[in-house]
């Protein structure tokens, strides 16, 4: 399936009373300091060094307490990879091999919105684990496309540090056309699986909206001799094993995935889908899983698996 130009999300310099024709940012109360001036109903994300999730009553009908008082859940939540050969542009003449991995992508991402959230919380391996502003971006200039990436269309501006992880994933969030409120987070890849967990128990303690989670991975570049890492025989049933975990919604499996053998499969992954696991744990409740699609090109493994509530 093609893609063009104009369906992966750009961010540019604002243009002299542009600036505020995005979605008002629903931050703090302030004048946004990037732009220096309040548009209507002024809130910017960034006003006053605010770090954080946005913080709203919203609307609740199962889950956890929240500050409210009120139900909040994780309703859904979708697992894709973040490889930039995913962006069609980036492809080239390998794009339509990609082309099914890029429609169970999508089919993953829909079916998050089918969930009926009121946000949307990215999550990706990272140098570290760091909390991310809506007008955040990130760019894929390495990879050969001069283009930058935007977390969410808000009216205020972001500074260029996403990671690779959530660049892809805000690119699928942009390719989808969703306007929902959206935040991210990175883990640190060296992060252990405690941390993990508790940093996935973390967000949904601070989350107070029905939220949907997008985690992004790959597994293991070992797959072949023509693998990144070259050929390890571990890397196959590694990437079964994280294979039945996410279509069996199995946290235990999930959790007791060693980060040193990661490591050195090269996996790009594993801390996310702990963090994965730590939320779906604390948010509570019978979860399903489906492996939407699984396939090893160039030597590396892609996931792409939904979850739900049962």
């Amino acid at each position: 399936m093609g893609v063009s130009a104009r369906d992966v999300s750009v961010i540019r310099p604002p243009e002299s009373g542009m600036a505020h024709s995005l979605t008002p940012c629903p931050g703090l109360t302030a004048t946004c300091p990037q732009c220096r001036r309040p548009p209507p109903a002024a809130r910017c994300c960034r006003a006053s060094g605010a770090t954080g999730p946005i913080r709203s009553p919203g609307r609740s009908r199962a889950g956890r307490r929240g500050r409210y008082r009120c139900l909040v859940p994780l309703v859904a939540a979708a697992v894709c990879p973040h490889p930039p050969l995913l962006v069609p542009e980036l492809a080239g003449a390998a794009a339509p091999e990609l082309a099914e991995l890029r429609d169970a992508c999508a089919a993953a991402v829909a079916g998050l919105l089918a969930a009926d959230p009121d946000e949307l919380l990215l999550v990706g391996d990272g140098p570290t684990t760091t909390r991310f502003d809506p007008a955040d971006s990130g760019s894929l200039r390495a990879y050969g496309l001069d283009r930058a990436v935007r977390l969410w269309k808000v009216n205020c501006a972001g500074a260029e540090r996403l990671p690779l992880s959530l660049t892809i994933g805000a690119w699928l969030l942009g390719r989808i056309g969703t306007e929902l409120p959206r935040t991210a987070r990175s883990v640190a890849a060296d992060a252990s699986p405690d941390e993990c967990a508790e940093l996935g128990a973390a967000l949904m303690a601070d989350s107070e909206r029905r939220t949907a989670l997008l985690v992004l991975g790959d597994g293991s570049a070992c797959r072949g001799t023509r693998a990144p890492g070259y050929d390890d025989p571990r890397a196959e049933p590694y990437d079964e094993g994280v294979a039945r975990a996410l279509a069996d919604a199995d946290t235990a499996a999930l959790l007791g995935l060693d980060p040193m053998v990661g490591a050195e499969l090269r996996v790009a992954g594993r801390a996310s889908w702990q963090v994965l696991a730590g939320a779906v744990r604390a948010a509570g409740g019978d979860w399903r899983g489906e492996l939407r699609h699984y396939s090893v090109p160039y030597g590396v493994a892609y996931f792409v698996a939904s979850w739900g509530r049962a």
